[in-house]
């Protein structure tokens, strides 16, 4: 079973205006969307449209945790949070004709107590392995997630920014990074795969067995212990990048479980990825055959 942490969860609030904003004036609209939000979360769902074993964990509080939990519920998505006292936070995207706003809460301030909450969770569900996913609330820092990876005998697999991955210091089975947070991590730019390769190999001596790096349109790749192995990315329209990196964590993470093989698992992660920037929104697409053909991918060792 894969049991997701997610430290900071959210509720998107998404609106869509007919006009522009401007100012000193009452902007209104008939739709307004909720959704539960946060990477593992993400990951969470589509886990479970793989027919993968999961459970989401993480904090909540106040009366939009209460939503994030009875909507995740409502879904299908099994979950097991933590109470805390602080509210969870709300993030809201304003879409006009023109333009796109973005205003994102920082969330709760959370006490050191609660992690212990947190790993209890986490042992009475007794995962193969964790995936802590998403930023941190105000009072938790990197060496939260350490504890988290030495709590127990769980693998632990990141998928945070790259200013909190550079400060982690436990031994994790895996990290994936995005193109910019592979290049923060390293402290410079990512402009070809050689770089991308160099980067990843670097990220490994820190402590991370393996390194999955999302590349977007240049496809994705993942240094083992052995070598760098890269797939390019599937010829697909892309509508919506959104959930994108989520859903190539959840691909490779699925496939890793079923057939234990890392040119499996990368093909797996770039096929559900394809799957899922096809369509827009945040729903989570079909993706019953979205493995069907896998093993057409190129995947090239360097």
């Amino acid at each position: 079973m894969i049991l997701t942490v997610t430290l900071n969860p959210a509720v998107d609030h998404t609106l869509q205006l007919d006009d522009e904003l401007t100012s000193d004036s009452v902007a209104r609209t008939d739709t307004a969307q909720f959704d539960p939000g946060g990477k593992g979360i993400n990951v969470s769902k589509y886990l479970v449209e793989l027919d993968v074993e999961t459970t989401a964990t993480g904090y909540v509080g106040d009366f939009l945790g209460r939503f994030l939990r009875e909507e995740l519920t409502t879904q299908g998505i099994p979950n097991d949070f933590v109470e805390i006292s602080g509210c969870t936070r709300l993030n809201t995207t304003i879409l006009t004709p023109q333009s796109e706003f973005k205003i994102n809460q920082n969330g709760p301030t959370v006490d050191d107590t609660a992690l212990e909450l947190i790993v209890e969770t986490i042992e009475r569900h007794s995962p193969e392995m964790v995936v802590v996913a998403g930023s941190l609330p105000r009072g938790v820092g990197p060496e939260a997630i350490d504890y988290i990876a030495d709590a127990g005998p769980w693998e632990t697999v990141v998928d945070v920014g790259g200013d909190v991955l550079a400060d982690l210091e436990a031994e994790y089975a895996l990290c994936k990074p995005n193109r910019e947070e592979l290049a923060a991590t390293v402290g410079g730019e990512i402009d070809s795969l050689s770089d991308a390769f160099a980067a990843a190999r670097a990220l490994q001596k820190r402590g991370f067995e393996r390194v999955v790096a999302s590349l977007g349109g240049d496809g994705a790749i993942m240094a083992t212990p052995d070598t760098v192995l890269y797939t390019p990315a599937l010829d697909v329209d892309v509508v919506d990048t959104v959930g994108a990196g989520d859903a190539l964590l959840a691909g490779v993470l699925a496939e890793r479980q079923r057939s234990g093989t890392d040119e499996a698992a990368l093909r797996a992660g770039v096929a559900v990825a394809s799957r899922v920037v096809a369509v827009s929104g945040t729903s989570v697409p079909s993706l019953d055959d979205a493995l069907s053909n896998i093993e057409e991918m190129t995947v090239t060792a360097h």
